[in-house]
């Protein structure tokens, strides 16, 4: 497990599918952008260890962090530190899929969010 290259599982795709669709995001990496910060915002432990990353949806770390892939980079290392992990690479790894998918699921899991406004309402209330 690397950041070189970040995978989705297909329930993921299924739910940014339909996140692209209703809010007109097109983009995978914003969306998953937005569920990174939504998981790491919650301080509780995501529930599920193990993720098979098996759909056909994958994006380079550049592609998906773009500008500020230090900054998520950082966020994920302390996000470790605070559960008590050390922040190795295949541990933040680990931390990206965990959270990412979290985050997907908390995006995937709201029924009226149609549009961007909503997303941003969303993301900034949790």
């Amino acid at each position: 497990m690397s950041l070189d290259t970040v995978r989705l599982s297909v329930p993921a795709r299924d739910r940014l599918v339909r996140l692209k669709r209703t809010t007109g995001i097109a983009q995978w990496n914003v969306l998953c952008r937005w569920s990174l910060a939504l998981s790491l915002k919650d301080p509780s432990t995501p529930l599920v260890k193990d993720i098979v990353t098996d759909s056909n949806v994958e994006m380079t770390w550049k592609t998906f962090a773009g500008q500020y892939g230090d900054v998520y980079l950082a966020l994920l290392k302390q996000r470790c530190v605070a559960d008590g992990v050390e922040p190795s690479d295949e541990n933040v790894a680990h931390a990206l899929t965990v959270h990412l998918h979290r985050g997907i699921g908390y995006l995937g899991g709201q029924k009226d969010l149609t549009t961007i406004e909503g997303l941003v309402g969303s993301v900034a209330t949790v």
